[in-house]
């Protein structure tokens, strides 16, 4: 019997990462052992460089919207329509329905453990969006039916 030691995850996503990022992160630690100073202070400073930036981009920000400087303009975000999140509640209650009558005893197939678990899941997951694709099975239309968006749907919401 072979026993493989088990390898070690940061070392696995540091190898994963790109070289030049990840030279950079360790001489900044590098620069952070060798200083001798107290971790606490260090954390401290750390956190006010970052307050700092934080401030300069909310002003930034907030110049923006009032049109006072010229930076770069603010991207607002779209709601998703009502449609897409009836769709999606319905791939949801259908992902749950699939995942209780997919079999309880399939380690064969899915695998042991957390991993079949795992794999149940994304199988359940996928198989409600594609149910609810389309016409799916009514929970969306009915949904959508019974709450219309309204001009003052936003108003309401909360």
């Amino acid at each position: 019997m072979i026993v493989t030691a088990t390898p070690d995850l940061v070392l696995d996503v540091l190898e994963a990462a790109d070289p030049v990022t990840q030279r950079a992160a360790t001489a900044k630690l590098d620069a952070l052992k060798s200083s001798d100073a107290d971790f606490a202070a260090t954390m401290d400073a750390e956190i006010g460089k970052a307050a700092a930036v934080a401030e300069q981009s909310a002003t930034k920000v907030s110049e923006a919207q009032s049109g006072a400087a010229d930076g770069a303009p603010v991207q607002m975000i779209k709601a998703p329509a009502s449609g897409e999140v009836y769709r999606k509640f319905e791939a949801f209650v259908l992902q749950t329905f699939v995942e209780t009558m997919l079999p309880k005893e399939s380690e064969e197939v899915f695998g042991k453990g957390t991993a079949g678990g795992v794999w149940k899941s994304m199988l359940a997951e996928q198989l409600g969006n594609q149910l609810a694709k389309g016409k799916g099975i009514g929970i969306a239309r009915q949904l959508a039916a019974a709450h219309p968006a309204g001009p003052d749907a936003a108003g309401k919401a909360g």
